[in-house]
């Protein structure tokens, strides 16, 4: 039995060796089901599970309207968009635009106020990188708990237009348009910037955290030293812990700097939930019931329970690749490179050493990403501004995990507004400093074309 339990170590050994390296180095999962992106790391202890377990709890489970008898979860509210962090990121998962007999869940309305950096605003543009509206605040909040009006019904109109390739393929786009109805507080401010935003997937999320800063910068000389159009750059954003700059990793537009802060204004703006990172509430002064509405504790969400989910969140391990063994696949991988797709959707890295997550340190990772800002034109911009991030202005979206979302969430809606509805739409809207990809993309055979498709969906 012993001869024969040695026989499978050894060829198991031999195939993992010679198969090609993991997404996620060695916290990589084999798993491509419909949780998928829901397994902790493969090289999280029995022991540190637990804490992954109790994080996930506390992840799905909703919270409640204050005063209430579950004393950890209430709080809710008073203005909020979800009760949950599992309603946005279903399965852990990337959100969507609603359809037409839809509430908005799985997506959000970021608002800020587009004037002159007068000296009135420097706090708000320290600590949040924009300005709030006066009357709504920095985000829509479109549910409440009983006795406070939401801020207002929010809807999506839809405007086309055509791409058409050299070959003569057609390709129909579309964008949103947010509409407000029935704003509970009044008008907006006149210089209002609105910007929907579907929910982000969550895997990987503590490797990229572990990506040095050195690395970050390195991309950044790459980048100008190639003289091909391409140029990120790094967002410095507000470290509520540190108490000042530190790159942003997280957000559509880098605002933040680590999976804990992003977390808390998670729970901040979309469930209504104050903590020590984020202690102010959301209501403003024109909303008084909102204000006079009772408390879940000064904070809300305590530093125990904000750690269970940041560790649960910094967890969720990345799905190995699929299909590298196929022709098209490997085709599709050389033209991503000869397209100069990976100047930004950079794929090799290495993690730093990371005292706190151990099982992270000295990955080899691929995530098909730079972390840095890129300006995409005005087709995808949504003229907003957060710390250095300007309005054309987007973080580079890894890509690992990718072909999974159909299986995960049942959709394959892609960028900041879930406007793509597959890959191809997505590589459509790239202009600014990726219009020299895309056209080269749009000037492929429709057979190249697919195969670079294919090997996208395979990551």
């Amino acid at each position: 039995m012993f001869r024969y339990v040695g026989i499978f170590l050894y060829f198991y050994c031999s195939v993992a060796l010679s198969e090609p390296p993991y997404s996620g180095g060695e916290t990589t999962v084999f798993n491509t089901s419909v949780n998928a992106f829901s397994m902790p790391a493969k090289n999280l202890s029995l022991i540190r599970r637990e804490g992954f377990f109790i994080g996930n709890a506390f992840f799905k489970n909703p919270w409640v309207t204050a005063p209430a008898s579950t004393a950890a979860r209430d709080g809710l509210g008073p203005l909020f968009n979800t009760n949950a962090c599992q309603s946005c990121h279903v399965k852990d998962g990337r959100g969507r635009p609603p359809l037409d007999d839809e509430n908005m869940i799985s997506m959000l309305v970021r608002i800020s106020i587009d004037v002159p950096h007068a000296k009135q605003y420097l706090q708000q543009l320290t600590e949040n990188g924009l300005i709030a509206e006066p009357v709504y605040g920095g985000q829509i909040q479109n549910r409440a708990i009983r006795g406070v009006k939401p801020e207002a019904e929010v809807t999506l109109e839809w405007l086309e237009s055509e791409f058409k390739f050299p070959d003569g393929a057609v390709v129909k786009l579309r964008k949103p348009e947010v509409v407000f109805s029935d704003l509970a507080y009044g008008e907006l401010d006149e210089n209002t910037v609105v910007s929907a935003r579907v929910a982000p997937a969550m895997i990987g999320m503590g490797l990229l955290e572990a990506i040095p800063e050195s690395t970050l910068k390195q991309f950044v000389t790459t980048q100008k030293q190639s003289k091909s159009g391409v140029s990120g750059k790094l967002n410095y954003v507000w470290d509520r812990r540190l108490q000042k700059k530190m790159p942003g990793r997280f957000g559509w537009k880098a605002a933040m700097p680590n999976v804990k802060q992003q977390v808390a204004s998670a729970f901040s703006g979309d469930i209504g939930i104050t903590s020590n990172l984020f202690p102010e509430s959301s209501c403003t002064s024109k909303q008084v019931k909102c204000l006079s509405a009772p408390s879940g504790g000064e904070p809300e969400l305590t530093n125990e329970i904000l750690d269970f989910v940041t560790f649960y969140s910094k967890s969720l391990a990345v799905p190995a690749r699929r299909n590298m063994d196929d022709a098209s696949v490997q085709r599709g991988e050389e033209i991503f490179a000869e397209i100069n797709c990976n100047s930004c959707h950079v794929e090799t890295m290495l993690t730093g050493a990371d005292k706190e997550f151990p099982e992270y340190s000295q990955q080899e990772i691929h995530p098909y990403t730079d972390l840095l800002l890129h300006d995409m034109g005005e087709g995808l911009a949504d003229g907003m501004s957060e710390f250095e991030a300007q309005g054309t202005e987007w973080r580079t979206p890894p890509l690992w995990g990718i072909g999974l979302l159909q299986t995960v969430n049942e959709h394959t809606n892609l960028l900041h507004d879930g406007r793509a509805r597959n890959i191809e739409e997505a590589i459509l809207w790239h202009q600014g400093e990726a219009l020299n990809s895309r056209n080269a993309y749009a000037k492929l055979s429709y057979e190249d074309r697919q195969k670079l498709l294919d090997f996208i969906n395979s990551l």
